[in-house]
């Protein structure tokens, strides 16, 4: 069971996508997981033949609990779970043969008496055994509380351990309008370039020059993260959040970033969110804009060091070359980590965000 998220301990398997001595393609789907904030597919971190389906649909387990065996050629059987997994936990006894086909007919072993050595369930113990049916799915309003008390968790964590500080800055968004109102005309409806795409492609950029911002506080020490993956949070329908990333966003071409932007949201909504979208964002953007906020000074999720958050945009009384007019503008905020900046080094990258958006046509 893969850790999809620092404050998950552990997750239900809810279907295999592949059978026993199915082919299993590395970074394919071979199962659905879910956790406290999410249905998740979870992708294999290899290639090879599908030998065993060790945990059946509708099963509860920690993480670190192997799911199942793959088989490559010439090689022995290798555990189908995350890469920093830890020990498998104790399962029920049972031959190869005997699990293989219990895991076809999704028969719950644990419900099974087996009368081989030492109780092992053997496949003539089987018999006439009836498919497990899976279980209901939770109603919304548990899900819903039990993803708030994982929240809670996370942030109480957080606040207690890290020693936040604050920064703000008002964003010049008059360029980045003009341009991409131009940009957009010659666009069909569906290519539109969305004015989030650009904010966070300034912010992927301005991480580069500020790198300490961009990474995970872990074992007593920082880890600078060589790549920049954004963790959007999404607001769920059934309440709660959650943070999917944007990988390489400082590498992606606006129009790609518009798109990618638009589909995490919504797979994030509907339960279609992949384990490596989960497990590797390096810093969390969270924007309340359309909810009609100006300015959100957030909580950092460990073991991320900082949280970029962006207000609503706001028409403000703007001096430009010494003349007052009118100016699009929005609110910046930064939530970081003081053990591995201060606030001169966060004040850069708030900085660099505003200066990239007045060149729109080089993000």
């Amino acid at each position: 069971m893969p850790k999809l998220g620092a404050d998950m301990d552990r997750g239900k398997v809810v279907a295999w996508r592949k059978r026993p001595g199915e082919a299993v393609a590395k970074g394919e789907i071979i199962v659905d997981v879910e956790t406290d904030k999410a249905a998740v597919e979870v992708e294999s971190f290899t290639e090879g033949v599908l030998e065993q389906v060790l945990v059946p649909p509708g099963e509860k387990v920690p993480v670190g609990t192997v799911l199942a065996t793959l088989r490559t050629t010439g090689d022995a059987e290798i555990p189908t779970r995350a890469p920093e997994a830890r020990a498998p936990a104790t399962r029920v006894m049972a031959t190869p043969a005997a699990r293989k086909r219990a895991s076809e007919l999704a028969l719950d072993l644990a419900s099974i008496h087996g009368t081989g050595p030492q109780g092992r369930i053997q496949l003539e113990d089987l018999g006439q055994a009836t498919p497990a049916p899976p279980p209901p799915p939770p109603p919304a309003e548990d899900r819903a509380q039990r993803m708030r008390q994982a929240i809670a968790t996370a942030m109480s964590r957080s606040k207690r351990e890290i020693p936040h500080y604050y920064l703000s800055h008002t964003l010049d968004l008059g360029p980045a309008a003009l341009w991409l109102a131009k940009a957009n005309a010659s666009l069909p409806l569906e290519e539109r370039l969305l004015l989030g795409a650009l904010l966070l492609k300034a912010t992927a950029l301005g991480l580069r020059e500020v790198p300490e911002l961009n990474g995970f506080w872990e074992a007593g020490a920082f880890r600078p993260s060589p790549r920049v993956h954004l963790g959007i949070a999404v607001s769920l329908r059934h309440g709660g959040l959650i943070a999917p990333a944007l990988h390489d966003a400082d590498q992606a071409s606006l129009a790609d970033l518009n798109r990618r932007m638009t589909d995490l949201v919504t797979r994030a909504r509907s339960g279609g969110l992949r384990g490596s979208e989960l497990t590797d964002p390096t810093i969390t953007v969270t924007s309340l804009g359309d909810r009609g906020v100006e300015a959100v000074f957030g909580v950092i999720h460990p073991p991320q060091v900082a949280l970029v958050g962006l207000g609503r945009v706001v028409e403000r009384p703007w001096v430009v070359q010494g003349r007052l007019e009118p100016r699009l503008t929005a609110t910046a905020t930064l939530s970081a980590d003081h053990r591995v900046s201060d606030g001169h080094r966060g004040g850069l990258l708030l900085a660099a965000m505003d200066r990239l958006l007045q060149t729109p046509e080089a993000l």
